[in-house]
């Protein structure tokens, strides 16, 4: 079995695959209800991620280009019809990487890419770096983020279970380094929290530069998870692009 890829409701007649890949620390489970939310005609694939889920044991990985490799190895079994990725802020920095993976080996390409919570790759953030701080302040910053919920937070042993995660996943993020190659030929479409203050405007707009297609931005009211708080607004768009014939998009940004 290919514990990579998740399918809560198998959809054999299904025109279109969504992968869903998940934010740091985040596992399969927080896309688990949205087959039931997206068109019918799409089938949820979530990527579970080595130390999580029925992955707990597993070696985690600290750096994204093996991990890239590892993913994109793992769904090439599920490419036999047209496909689109969904990530949400580390997730999003992935698929935009394994789309590019999968171009470079000339794999089928995604019909579009719905990347949430991330400025463009290309733009660097000016949050500094947490992956290497001492236990107590790596906490600290994590409360401040509002991602990890106050009753884990306080729960040492969820903690301690949660922390190796956390930290490779902030390895992953913080030690990326961006190189430039031309855009990809997909629709992309930025998804952002009115009320992030990582990820600005301009930074969600730049994500324009990385397609030769079409690019549309939305907004939600929250924080960087919004996708939690405003998950009805985020998946009645998401379903929207989802609906547009194959190749589309709508070609606009916001302010």
């Amino acid at each position: 079995m290919n514990q990579w890829v998740v399918k809560p409701r198998p959809n054999p007649g299904a025109s279109l695959r969504l992968f869903c890949l998940p934010y740091a620390g985040g596992g399969s489970q927080i896309f688990r209800t949205w087959p039931n939310k997206l068109p019918a005609s799409v089938e949820v694939c979530l990527v579970e991620l080595p130390g999580r889920g029925v992955r707990l044991r597993e070696p985690l990985f600290e750096r994204l280009p093996p991990l890239v490799e590892a993913i994109a190895k793992n769904l090439e079994g599920h490419l036999d019809r047209p496909f689109a990725f969904f990530g949400h802020s580390m997730g999003a920095l992935l698929s935009f990487e394994i789309a590019r993976y999968f171009r470079r080996h000339d794999i089928q390409r995604p019909v579009h890419l719905f990347v949430s919570g991330r400025g463009a790759p290309q733009t660097p953030s000016d949050e500094p770096p947490m992956h290497n701080l001492p236990e107590p302040e790596f906490i600290s910053e994590l409360r401040r983020l509002n991602g990890t919920p106050v009753e884990v937070l306080e729960h040492e042993e969820l903690m301690e279970l949660m922390l190796p995660i956390l930290r490779a996943d902030f390895t992953i993020c913080e030690t990326y380094l961006y190189e430039p190659e031309s855009p990809l030929n997909c629709p992309i479409t930025a998804f952002g929290g009115l009320e992030d203050e990582s990820v600005g405007a301009d930074r969600l707009n730049a994500w324009r530069e990385q397609t030769t297609s079409t690019f549309s931005a939305h907004t939600f009211p929250g924080d960087h998870f919004f996708l939690h708080t405003a998950q009805q607004f985020l998946l009645q768009t998401l379903s929207q692009g989802l609906n547009q014939p194959l190749g589309m998009g709508a070609g606009r940004g916001y302010k």
